[in-house]
This record gives structure tokens, sequence and C-alpha cells, in this order.
């Protein structure tokens, strides 16, 4: 059962970076919602329109996450990471952390994640870089 969470996290991230709107529909359940890093709810038709254009290699050339944990209770998971990122605006580059959980429910025999949950973290509780998972620069995953 991990091992399915810790591939639909990748498949998660991955549709990010790809801006895969098809395939992370498919992981959505029907009454998901996204509460962003400032309390905000935003519910699924609109993440999924967000989703189409959320990454840009040109504005976000480094992506990473890292410190990859995930608990299973019956039919509910939380799955939490943190992304790091190297985003540009106006020429100017920012590192920043955010975690994430994500709560799943399993339906059907298939997990559907009906939470995401972004916080930023503070500098002083980054993960370490031995904690990646799998990263991207420029869009591409690396080895």
């Amino acid at each position: 059962m991990t091992a399915e969470l810790r591939a639909l996290n990748a498949r998660f991230i991955h549709n990010f970076i790809t801006n895969d709107v098809p395939s992370h529909d498919a992981m959505l359940h029907k009454d998901f919602i996204c509460i962003t890093p400032t309390g905000g709810r935003v519910g699924r038709a609109d993440y999924l329109e967000d989703w189409s254009t959320g990454f840009d290699a040109d504005r976000i050339p480094y992506f990473d996450y890292r410190d990859e944990l995930i608990h299973v209770f019956g039919a509910t998971a939380l799955l939490r990471s943190t992304n790091k990122s190297i985003r540009v605006k106006d020429g100017v580059e920012s590192v920043g952390m955010t975690m994430y959980t994500d709560a799943y429910v399993r339906e059907n025999g298939a997990w559907k994640c009906i939470q995401a949950q972004i916080t930023p973290v503070a500098p002083a509780n980054y993960p370490p870089d031995e904690t990646i998972v799998k990263k991207y620069v420029r869009g591409k995953l690396q080895p």
C-alpha cells in the first residue's frame, strides 16, 4: 500500500511539472479541495484550471520533493513531503520550501486525493538534501 501511495506522490509531482491535467484529474476525489499557504480554499475545478499552467521552467528552474512520509489508517492515508524550489521573478531568484500534506481515501479499490494542504517552511526547518526523493532542473527529471 505504501508503495502505491509513493508512486501516486511521484505522479502528483510529475503531473505538476508537465502540467498534465488529465492525469492529475484522475487522481483527485470528486470532492477535492486545496488549502493554500495563505489559508485560501480552492475547489477542484479552479485547482485543475490553475494546474494547466502552474509550472513554467523559466519561472521555476529547480524543483524537488523530499522528506516523504506516508501513514495509512485503514481507508485513509496522509502523505507528507516537502518541496524545495528556486523561483525567478523579475530576474531575481528566490529559494523556498513548502510542506504539503495530501489526504487520500480509498474508494472502489483506488486511492483518491481528497485534500491537499500547503504550508510554508521556515529555513530553520528545511529538510536536508539527503532526503531528496526526486528533483527536476528546468522541468527535466534528474538521475
